[in-house]
């Protein structure tokens, strides 16, 4: 089984922020104060940034023109306004949505992703086909390994049928803990060989609207670590589920960027910076660690969200690295 990992540590990313301001701050101090009077406002251009470059690796993409078919995996109990909110999303993706900014206008980025024959990745993402373990077949304590079991089991029960363009996504409860959940992890990708030329890929998200929020599920909880603010308005109404959306846009876009581990990413291949990893903690204009930028908002719930999906759904969709322009980029960039 290849080793492609997606790890997300809200925790260890605050830290991480809170010392780049430190160091900021500490710099600042050393400007004379007419300097602060005319640059106060400035303060990022004292810290040179070189452009963020995620390598490509020569290896495969989920290239078009065929469809990207999500498999999902309901492990655990999931109401059915829950599995519809998730639904929406994966189907938004390929949707033809007119009011701007979209989902599937978020998801065209992944498209500026070219392999080594200059193929896009694909633009059209479908749902495959969805099934429930409602009874917690392995339990609700479950190791990496469990996930890998949960996709194998599905696939020899014939509740999917074997698709290597397919992603086959297990999604757990909130009362469901997995290996490393809330530790170092929100989600992860990988795949698996079923024969010797069968190979396919999944990936897992967990619920962390009871276990880790602050983790997993900010900006619509409170955060760990980091400056303390008000969790926003989630514009589904679940925190859980609002936090998982945007954990299932990353695994995704990882997937098709980097589906063996030698597509795009950074660092290690132990532990890429991916598609939407590398941009952690951006939402919109203006971002900073505690902040997640400019949004819209709901004029009669007053959630926070920056995409439009399918059945007026509304989403909040993490910041994408566009490799065009060497940046990060949000729905509403």
């Amino acid at each position: 089984m290849a080793n492609v990992e997606y790890r997300k540590c809200w925790a260890l990313l605050h830290k991480l922020h809170l010392i780049s301001l430190l160091v900021v701050f500490a710099q600042s101090l050393s400007i004379s104060s007419s300097d602060v009077i005319h640059h106060g406002r400035k303060l990022s251009a004292l810290v040179p940034s070189s452009p963020l470059v995620l390598q490509y690796h020569k290896g495969p993409l989920l290239t078009g023109p065929a469809a990207i078919n999500v498999y999902i995996l309901w492990y655990g109990r999931f109401s059915p306004s829950q599995k519809a909110i998730v639904s929406d999303f994966v189907s938004s993706l390929g949707a033809t949505t007119p009011t701007q900014p979209s989902v599937s206008s978020w998801w065209a980025t992944t498209q500026r992703y070219t392999d080594s024959a200059k193929q896009s990745v694909s633009r059209l993402v479908k749902i495959g086909g969805q099934a429930s373990d409602a009874l917690y077949s392995l339990g609700k304590n479950l190791k990496r390994s469990h996930v890998t079991l949960l996709v194998k089991g599905a696939l020899a029960k014939r509740l999917f049928p074997s698709d290597a363009r397919g992603i086959y996504i297990v999604l757990t409860a909130d009362d469901v803990y997995v290996e490393r959940f809330c530790m170092n992890s929100c989600g992860f990708h990988d795949s698996v060989r079923l024969s010797k030329s069968e190979r396919v890929l999944f990936g897992w998200v967990g619920n962390s609207g009871v276990q880790c929020p602050g983790q997993c599920a900010w900006p619509y909880a409170t955060p760990l670590y980091g400056p303390p603010a008000a969790p926003l308005i989630p514009p589904n109404g679940d925190v859980g589920v609002d936090g998982m959306i945007i954990n299932i846009a990353t695994i995704l876009a990882g997937t098709a960027t980097n589906p063996f581990n030698s597509g795009y990413y950074q660092g290690s291949a132990l532990a890429p910076q991916e598609a939407v990893t590398a941009c952690s903690g951006i939402f919109g204009k203006g971002a900073y660690p505690g902040y997640p930028g400019e949004l819209l908002t709901d004029k009669k719930s007053k959630a926070k969200y920056n995409a439009y999906g399918i059945n007026n759904r509304e989403f909040l969709l993490p910041a994408i690295w566009e490799p065009s322009q060497l940046a990060c980029r949000t729905p509403l960039s």
